[in-house]
């Protein structure tokens, strides 16, 4: 494949927290070496793949760990690999003997319950039982695409964001959509000139995150209003609450840093010239890292969220 024309779309820790999972626009799957990578006598060959393979036609848009698989999601399919085979590195048998058709790109995943949460191409958002491949409900309600999803688990809420504008929170056991937000008509976070399309929505107990062609904008879940919107350049494809601070990448070479109050207090550099994906690893102590990946070959790697300490290259 073309490195030069690489873009990384997707990551996903290991349950174990070891390894790190890269889905990139050739439908490839990179599986890295966290302890190899941070090791202490760490080489060059240290931030290669152990294992590279192809998992898909097109782009892979959504990477999820479960408690033993890797999911990937592409145009129409959505495929589990097993991560003690994975780590085996054994490439012929690796693929698993479940998976599944579906129609239109899959954006993203989630899986609350054993059940996994798919947003895609059909404008619906589509609930399946993991454990028989089978899915059991429609969530019907965005008039377009849908860009990203992410679940509360413990208040049993589905929360949805659309082309359509839209950011809609449901309720997982009734698949009824309870409140819709339509961001780009509240003028603090409305920039028309990158149009109302929603590309990220992601929560911390009580409050939400979203953004995209809107300014990402911080709410409040009972009030439902925005209380901080963030002055930050072009579309956000991905944003993280850390401590207590929001982190955030989308067009620009750097990662935001961002105070819950609205101010914008640092811009760290990376190596792509534009970023989709950001993920911070919580699965191990010992391998806490914040990995970028956009526009490039190279997911940057911070040990300290305030500078680079090296990039894994596919």
């Amino acid at each position: 494949s073309d490195l030069l024309h690489m873009s990384v779309f997707s990551q996903s820790f290991s349950p174990c927290g070891r390894f790190l999972a890269a889905g990139n626009n050739y439908g490839e799957i990179a599986i890295f070496s966290l302890s190899a990578a941070l090791s202490p006598d760490a080489t060059n060959l240290s931030q290669k793949p152990v294992l590279l393979f192809t998992a898909h036609e097109g782009p892979i848009f959504s990477l999820l760990s479960t408690d033993c698989h890797l999911l990937s999601a592409g145009n129409g399919e959505i495929s589990a690999w097993s991560w003690t085979e994975l780590i085996k590195k054994v490439q012929i048998t690796v693929k698993d003997n479940f998976f599944f058709f579906f129609s239109g790109q899959q954006k993203h995943l989630f899986e609350p319950d054993n059940s996994l949460v798919v947003g895609g191409g059909d404008n619906n958002i589509h609930i399946m039982d993991l454990e028989h491949g089978a899915f059991k409900s429609v969530l019907h309600g965005h008039s377009d695409y849908i860009h990203c999803i992410t679940v509360r688990e413990r208040e049993g809420e589905i929360l949805s964001g659309g082309e359509d504008g839209a950011v809609r929170i449901w309720d997982s056991r009734t698949g009824q959509s309870v409140h819709c937000i339509e961001v780009y008509k509240y003028e603090d976070c409305a920039r028309p000139q990158y149009g109302k399309w929603i590309s990220c929505v992601t929560t911390d107990s009580d409050w939400m995150l979203c953004g995209g062609g809107p300014s990402l904008s911080l709410w409040h879940l009972r009030s439902l209003s925005p209380t901080s919107v963030f002055p930050l350049t072009g579309c956000q494809r991905q944003a993280a609450f850390y401590q207590d601070m929001i982190l955030a990448v989308g067009e620009g070479p750097f990662v935001s840093h961002c105070l819950l109050g609205g101010e914008v207090k640092a811009e760290i550099p990376c190596t792509p010239q534009s970023l989709n994906t950001l993920q911070l690893n919580t699965n191990s102590t010992e391998h806490r890292v914040l990995t970028v990946g956009g526009s490039s070959d190279h997911i940057d790697v911070f040990t300290n969220l305030s500078y680079r300490a090296f990039s894994l290259s596919f």
